[in-house]
């Protein structure tokens, strides 16, 4: 086969997945598209929105999304939700994001907190590559990126001493969060390496069927946590730390100096405290997730 005729294939081949991830391929540009070691990846454009896509079997998986016109914009709500953290704590120094995407939570707190030192696991190249690309995503001495398997490199750290006082969990395989990020023996490992004052921030879903696990996990971890969602997103965000979570009166205090910082972003982390709940609303009954117990294959269904 000539290898124009391969090329023709996979452009077949790739309009079609994209029509099966709920993309309108005759309307959105696709700006690039690449099957890494590990998925399909897509850049598409569309009305002033450049989003980036992972292959997913179950409906479209935008892992990114970008405003053209305003890139300082966060898009979804769960990365708005993911700044809730810094109500708990408000000066992160050495803060720690695991799962790339196009960059948009490492670069916003970069700007945010130019002296803070950043440091970001992706597991895959590829993603570095687009979000460096097409999401203007800038790596310096203060905002390092480590490709790596980002539960390996916690592990390390926490071997080595290392403390973070800010750690996102953001990683997604285009279908769910790696299913050896989702268990106690994780979650452990997470807490050896933060801070007494430092916060963990999980992005992870209010649909799933592995909410009532997922939750009882990370209480068995760190006692209550928050439990944020706003309307018309299907995710959530966990906050926790090791120490007891401030009242409602700190949290409000610490929004309101950070609210025009985030105002550029599009976040009003004034809203936040009211949504910032540690009532359980899950079973509490459900198995905590461990190695040996932690079907995601099955549950995040």
């Amino acid at each position: 086969m000539r290898i124009e005729d391969v090329i023709c294939h996979w452009r077949q081949f790739s309009l079609m997945l994209l029509a099966l991830l709920g993309v309108q391929a005759q309307a959105a540009e696709v700006l690039h598209e690449e099957r890494s070691v590990y998925r399909n990846i897509f850049v598409t454009e569309e009305g002033g929105r450049r989003c980036l896509l992972f292959n997913a079997v179950r409906g479209e998986r935008n892992q990114t999304c970008m405003n053209t016109a305003n890139p300082r914009e966060f898009v979804f709500h769960y990365a708005k939700m993911t700044m809730a953290g810094l109500l708990v704590n408000p000066q992160p120094q050495n803060i720690l994001i695991a799962g790339l995407g196009g960059g948009t939570l490492p670069t916003a707190l970069h700007e945010m907190y130019p002296d803070a030192n950043i440091e970001v696991l992706e597991i895959d190249q590829a993603v570095v590559n687009v979000a460096r690309d097409f999401f203007h995503y800038v790596e310096n001495e203060k905002v390092v990126t480590h490709v790596v398997d980002a539960r390996v490199f916690i592990k390390r750290a926490g071997l080595a001493g290392r403390k973070f006082d800010f750690i996102v969990l953001d990683a997604f395989t285009g279908e769910y969060i790696p299913e050896h990020m989702l268990t106690q023996e994780f979650l452990e490992e997470v807490k050896q390496i933060l801070t007494p004052d430092g916060v963990v921030v999980a992005n992870t879903f209010s649909t799933s069927a592995l909410y009532d696990h997922e939750s009882e996990t990370y209480r068995a971890v760190f006692g209550d946590f928050f439990n944020m969602k706003m309307s018309g997103s299907g995710n959530r965000v966990i906050i926790a730390q090791q120490q007891p979570l401030p009242d409602a009166g700190v949290l409000r205090a610490n929004a309101q100096p950070l609210h025009p910082v985030l105002e550029p972003y599009a976040v009003n982390i004034l809203e936040f405290p009211a949504r910032m709940s540690t009532r359980p609303d899950w079973d509490q009954s459900r198995r905590v997730l461990t190695d040996q117990f932690s079907p995601a294959n099955l549950l995040g269904r």
